[in-house]
């Protein structure tokens, strides 16, 4: 029979109460929830507090950017930032007053000088170009003069001048100025100082020294800082016109060349609308897919997503030479493209056929693409007027479209001429690398050799 009362002990090791018993086993279950819920409890809190420092840090980014980089930064600092270091004079100036100081006028004046070269060396110092003029070394040393005869002839606080020189040597000197002048002044300040004060004045000469190079390693900092700022905005106005130049040639390219296209068409269906009303009813459906694909590209040269390719610039190139009545030749051989060198080409393409429809009037063109494993040459040539036609597009020093196909092949590492051929004709000439990500081991990609896979009027 098992006893139920205080302090009984059950078979099962339950310790017995009054109302029942409760075993070491639901202690030690119910000290583990205990220890789980708040863990839980923890995490939750941490959770929530990850959630708002990301929400806090998001909004803080956004204010900034809002308001802009120069606004968070303040103004460039000057002059004012030493002028309260002034207040460490604030003892002579007392001991003057006071009637502690021999000779107060010669006194009083020294001071004054102090102050005044002190504010015009500060003041000077913030401005590279005043900095370094002979004035603000000749103030400087002045300086140092009228501070050694104020503490050699008072000491006790005017020796704390020599901490103020140590600020205004550090602003005005700069790289290997710095250190031996610095040098200079903790040496003199030291011995003037143990001069009135024994061993103790080694207290000045280091805090004048500390005083030197703090202030110079801050200088320094800020006109780093100040210029990294420069250079930042320099960076961001050239990236500004950098896209306005791709946004302007690439808008150049384009309409240039659909609008060849269209008159070209046009001409053809006002020629073809007597005699074959199909062909023309043709032509006009070639307008139409013409406008519509010249306003999907302009989107994508405003967005800055489109990339060109050489298929479809060729495919492109023999509809509207065909429909000018121009018989195109393409011959192509070499291993494959990569997209980079494609989107490239494609553009030297559409560049040279709406020159030799608008310019030329040949009535053949040649389209010759080879390569090998390391660069790619592409060449449009026809036999039209050349540089002695009335179209030539060198004539004014190179067209604009020329022009921007030469800088943007020449930042891919590529190159472009353009000029009349010895035989007759115009030749475009494109030279670029293989794209890096796109080059075959040996025996991959074998060369193909693809002739004449245009040939039509």
């Amino acid at each position: 029979m098992t006893t139920k009362g205080p302090g009984a002990v059950s078979p099962d090791g339950a310790v017995g109460t009054e109302g029942g018993s409760v075993s070491w086993r639901d202690k030690v279950r119910c000290w583990c929830e205990a220890v789980r819920s708040d863990v839980r409890e923890a995490r939750e809190h941490q959770r929530h507090y990850k959630a708002n420092k990301g929400r806090l840090k998001a909004e803080w980014r956004a204010a900034r950017k809002a308001g802009g980089p120069d606004e968070a930064a303040g103004p460039p600092p000057t002059g004012f930032a030493l002028l309260p270091w002034l207040l460490m004079g604030m003892g002579a100036f007392s001991n003057l007053f006071q009637g502690r100081t021999a000779n107060p006028w010669i006194g009083g004046l020294g001071l004054l000088a102090f102050n005044s070269l002190y504010i015009y060396v500060a003041f000077r110092s913030f401005d590279k170009h005043k900095r370094k003029t002979r004035s603000t070394r000749v103030a400087l040393a002045l300086l140092a003069a009228v501070t050694c005869a104020l503490a050699a002839g008072y000491g006790d606080t005017w020796l704390l001048f020599f901490p103020l020189l140590g600020l205004a040597t550090g602003a005005s000197l700069r790289l290997s100025y710095l250190r031996p002048a610095g040098t200079a002044v903790s040496v003199l300040a030291g011995a003037v100082a143990c001069f009135h004060d024994g061993w103790g004045g080694l207290d000045i000469a280091y805090a004048t020294w500390i005083s030197t190079m703090v202030t110079a390693a801050i200088m320094r900092l800020s006109e780093a800082v100040r210029e990294l700022r420069a250079a930042r905005e320099e960076l961001a106005h050239r990236a500004v016109e950098k896209e306005r130049l791709r946004f302007s040639r690439d808008l150049h390219d384009l309409l240039g060349h659909t609008m060849s296209v269209i008159v070209v068409k046009s001409e053809a269906a006002r020629r073809l609308a007597g005699r074959d009303l199909d062909a023309a009813l043709a032509q006009i459906t070639d307008i139409e897919a013409v406008g519509r694909q010249a306003l999907t590209e302009i989107r994508e040269a405003v967005t800055g997503y489109r990339q060109g390719s050489l298929a479809t610039e060729l495919d492109r190139a023999h509809s509207v030479l065909t429909a000018a009545g121009v018989t195109l030749v393409v011959s192509r051989s070499g291993p494959p493209l990569g997209p980079q060198t494609e989107a490239l080409l494609g553009w030297v393409v559409r560049e040279a056929v709406t020159n030799v429809v608008r310019h030329s009037g040949a009535e053949r063109c040649e389209i010759t693409l080879s390569g090998c494993r390391e660069r790619v040459r592409l060449t449009v040539s026809d036999d039209g007027g050349g540089a002695g036609g009335p179209g030539d597009v060198t004539a004014a020093g190179g067209g604009t479209g020329l022009t921007g196909l030469t800088e943007r092949l020449a930042a891919a590492g590529g190159s472009l001429t353009a000029g009349a051929r010895a035989r007759g004709g115009f030749a475009v000439t494109a030279e670029l690398p293989l794209d890096a990500e796109d080059e075959r081991p040996a025996g991959a990609g074998e060369f193909r050799s693809d002739a004449d896979v245009y040939v039509g009027r």
